[in-house]
């Protein structure tokens, strides 16, 4: 093959695929809320080295009722991914569906630590722990309540054909959060239940 008509292939071949805007976006912002609960993570660590007993003796912890809502915050996340299998391939009732399971599950993890809350031995004001504790887990759920509005949001315009256009993006971008969310709350949970 002359060079010419290699350099003519080389200039026809695709260029590279970007991501969608609204994916790019979600993962940046994701990226600063990474950094944000690091420096919760390297607080709790702080003031973990600091101390001979933690968590203090009048903390009474309930792995199981954290475990059941880490259960639930899976699900959401399986769920989510196969909503976006369904969009991509044109099935929106079942999109929809699992998209409603996502925020049932969701839900039920938002329901579960409300509930621990209301059975702890301490508050945010009782001492270090109780601080960290309760900006760690409350930052968490305030993320896992905004993805639900978040998720409702996207089922409800599931049914409008200006958003089933760019339905792909918008479902990419809520599982990448999902899968973020449940992430974040893996490391909650092995620290605050798993680190002594």
């Amino acid at each position: 093959m002359s060079t010419s008509a290699r350099n003519g292939a080389r200039s026809l071949a695709p260029l590279p695929v970007r991501a969608h805007p609204l994916v790019l976006g979600v993962v940046l912002f994701l990226a600063s809320e990474l950094m944000f609960f690091a420096a919760l993570f390297a607080g709790y660590f702080e003031l973990r080295a600091n101390r001979s007993a933690w968590p203090p003796p009048t903390v009474e912890l309930k792995p199981w009722e954290a475990a059941y809502g880490t259960f639930l915050l899976f699900a959401a996340s399986v769920v989510m991914v196969f909503a976006t299998k369904a969009m991509d391939r044109g099935k929106t009732r079942a999109a929809r569906c699992w998209t409603f399971c996502a925020v049932v599950a969701a839900t039920g993890f938002v329901l579960e630590a409300l509930h621990g809350y209301a059975g702890d031995t301490f508050g945010i004001s009782t001492n270090a722990y109780g601080s960290i504790y309760y900006a760690m887990t409350g930052f968490h759920l305030l993320h896992v309540i905004v993805g639900i509005a978040i998720l409702a949001a996207l089922l409800i315009g599931m049914r409008s054909p200006a958003l089933q256009v760019n339905q792909r993006a918008g479902a990419e971008a809520m599982t990448y959060y999902w899968h973020f969310v449940f992430i974040v709350w893996i490391g909650i949970f092995s620290t605050i239940y798993f680190v002594r």
